[in-house]
């Protein structure tokens, strides 16, 4: 929440901690958009917050939406339950570095980031996913 008190903005916990984050992590509309440079194939390039809600990144300009922005919505979150669960299991098994699932119109690949942040990638069924998710490491240094 945002109070402006005496000519100063002040700000809650949860505000701050969310506009420092921000802050620090500015250069995520630019790997979305380098992303999405990489490969014709790529669709989408995106990063989700702990809501679910696309917070850098976007679309491929001429590309129409499979899903409604609520479908996406709770498609993002669904992502985030099962990096949480992949999370719990990584001091037997190790940290998780992407997931991919391939369904019939498109490639969805994930890669966690920092706090509760998800990179969202959409591919065509026919993109060379191991090339993309190669580069893409590279690029997030996971």
């Amino acid at each position: 929440m945002l109070h402006i008190v005496r000519g100063f903005i002040k700000l809650d916990s949860t505000t701050l901690i969310r506009f420092f984050f921000l802050l620090q992590n500015m250069d995520y509309g630019n790997l979305c958009k380098d992303i999405l440079e990489l490969d014709q194939n790529i669709r989408f390039a995106g990063v989700s917050d702990d809501t679910g809600d696309i917070r850098f990144g976007g679309q491929r300009q001429g590309i129409t939406n499979l899903l409604s922005s609520e479908e996406t919505k709770r498609s993002n979150l669904q992502a985030l339950a099962r990096w949480s669960l992949r999370n719990s299991l990584a001091p037997k098994i190790g940290k998780g570095r992407y997931a991919m699932a391939e369904y019939e119109k498109i490639k969805r690949i994930t890669f966690p980031l920092e706090d509760y942040h998800l990179l969202l990638i959409t591919t065509e069924v026919n993109a060379d996913h191991g090339k993309i998710i190669s580069k893409v490491l590279d690029m997030i240094k996971k």
